[in-house]
This record gives C-alpha cells, structure tokens and sequence, in this order.
C-alpha cells in the first residue's frame, strides 16, 4: 500500500467523523427548534434533565421522534439511490426520479384508501408498491438501450411517475373522505410521525442492512462490467436481483413513514461520490451520515422558514434538489434534448 493511499484513506475517515459530528449537531438542533411556544432555551433545559412537562413532550415526543426518523429515512433514501445508480450505471437514476417512491406512494394512497391504518399493512404495500416500481424501472433501462441514455431514462421515470401521480388524483376523486389524510401524506414530511412508524420498518432496515453488506464487493466487481464480475466467480443476474429487492424495500419504508420525498437519492450520492470517488463501498459508507444530514437539516430549515407554520419537506427537497439535477446533467456533458 502507497503513502498517497494511506494518505487519501486517513482523509477520507477523518471527512467521515468530521461528517458523523455535523450530524450529531443537525440532530441537537432539530431537538431545539421547531414550531410551538417551547423556544431552544427551554429546550436545552429540557436536555439538561428539566422537568417541565409541556416542553418535555414537544422535546421528547415530538421532535425526538421525527429526528430519529429523518435520519433512518436519510439513510435508507441515500443508499437505495447510490445501489440504484450502481446498477443501472446511470448518475440520474434515483428512486424519486424513476418512479420508484411514486409505486410506493401510490400503494400506501389505495391502502388508505381502502381504510387501511395499521402500519406494518401500510409498510408492506410501500415496498410492494416500490418494487413493482423498480422493476419497471430496469426493465425501462434495458428496453432498447434507454438505460445507456440517463436524460431518455430520467424522462421515462417522470412519465411513470406522473402515470401514478394521475391513478393518485383519481383515488381522492373516488373517496372525498380519506381526501385529507392522502393528501397530507403524499407531499412528504416528518410532522407528525410516531416513533411506532419507525419501530414497524426497523426489521426491513436490519435485513437491508445486511444485504448491502453482502452485495457491495460483487456490486463493485460489476462496475467493471459483466464479464468481470463473472470471471471473478460472481453472479450479475443474482446481484441485480439483490440490489432491486434492497432498494424495494429501503424506498417502501422511508415512504411509509415520511411520504415520497424526491431528490434525495439524486444529491446524497453525488455528494458522496466527490468526497469517496467511483467505489461504491467507500460511496455508501458516506451516504451514511450524508443522507441523515441532508434529510434532517432540510426538516430544521422547514419548521424556521415559515413559521409558525411548516413547509412540507417533500416541497423543499424538490427545490433544493433540482439544481442538483442540473449540475449533474453540466457535468457530466449528457445529451442535450
């Protein structure tokens, strides 16, 4: 091993802390601030060991809860997009894109619809939804060489997405009373998110947790192509297959807890890549902290910038998120429509 390697290494896990540490700041914070009468000296005081009952319930019950679930949604949306881009080896694919988070979301609105409101029911049709939505997905990419054009790939996904989105809209046409609940939930937020919600998808986040584990050296050896892989004793179709049912399964449960939040597949993986380069190990170790960051500081910034009311975070990940879009098409001189 060379000094420049040690040396690139050593930087590389110092970014990483230096990235854990911001994310344990981001965290505090969002612990602090927030819509209500409790200011962030009360707050503090009620991290502290206060008493106070009032402010113990918005610190603890509240924004503990919808903290703790931005960051296993941060994490779960951020590595689903770095292992979607790895497969289809396009840098636009990213599940709010592509129509992925849109088979989620369209699944839990018919499961509301239909009066469902349990939520390991709602969570299990998500990740229904989102592989069905994956599968489409790739099969788009193979389907004569569109996979190997991303803007093509990317305007396939929206016209998917807004098929769903459509069958959506004529859901709440058909029932006017669960109107008001979809609605809610389709824009994307952490408001009002019990820590149950996050309890029900742990498991999926356990087993995806370790299939990512098992499937990041042959995803890597597949970067090189596929004669690669297979001459290293790996199986592509079988890695494909792995990948599409983690990312089925960590998209369905971030949307059955926070709604389709779009972009954030796109930007953690970008960021990611710059500061890890082209392994995808090194790449979904930085999502880690990467996603949770982004996801959280996004919730902060949603509660301040309105207030007192909230901004769906759905509404300001798109708007962040689009510029991204953009910088990516620049920089990577895709074709031009």
């Amino acid at each position: 091993m060379t000094v420049s390697s040690l040396t690139q290494r050593f930087e590389q896990r110092t970014l990483l802390l230096s990235l854990l540490t911001a994310l344990v700041a981001v965290s505090v914070v969002s612990l602090l601030v927030g819509a209500g009468s409790v200011s962030p000296l009360q707050a503090l005081s009620i991290l502290l060991g206060s008493e106070d009952s009032d402010a113990h319930f918005v610190v603890w019950g509240l924004r503990a809860p919808r903290t703790l679930i931005g960051i296993v949604v941060g994490m779960a949306l951020g590595v689903s997009g770095a292992l979607l881009q790895a497969v289809a080896r396009n840098p636009l694919a990213e599940p709010g894109l592509l129509g992925v988070s849109a088979g989620a979301a369209f699944a839990v609105a018919l499961a509301l619809v239909l009066g469902s409101s349990a939520a390991t029911l709602r969570i299990s049709v998500a990740q229904l939804g989102a592989l069905i939505g994956c599968l489409c997905v790739l099969g788009v990419a193979r389907w004569r060489g569109v996979g190997n054009d991303p803007v093509r790939l990317v305007l396939a996904g929206a016209a998917f997405s807004a098929l769903l989105g459509a069958m959506t809209a004529l859901l709440l046409l058909f029932d006017q009373r669960s109107a008001d609940e979809v609605r809610f939930w389709v824009i994307g937020s952490l408001a009002g998110r019990r820590l149950e919600d996050l309890i029900a998808v742990l498991p999926s986040i356990a087993f995806c947790t370790l299939l990512v584990a098992l499937i990041a050296r042959p995803l890597s050896a597949l970067a090189l192509g596929e004669r690669m892989a297979s001459g290293l004793g790996h199986h592509p179709q079988l890695i494909r297959a792995l990948v599409v049912l983690c990312v089925a399964l960590l998209v369905g449960a971030a949307t059955a807890i926070a709604g389709p939040i779009i972009f954030v597949g796109l930007v953690v993986p970008f960021v990611a890549r710059a500061f890890a380069g082209p392994d995808i190990r090194r790449t979904l170790w930085f999502c880690l902290p990467i996603g949770p960051l982004i996801v959280v500081s996004a919730d902060v910034i949603s509660r301040l910038v309105v207030a007192p009311s909230e901004l769906p975070l759905g509404v300001l990940t798109a708007l962040c998120g689009a510029p991204v879009l953009i910088a990516v098409v620049r920089a990577r001189r895709l074709p031009m429509l």
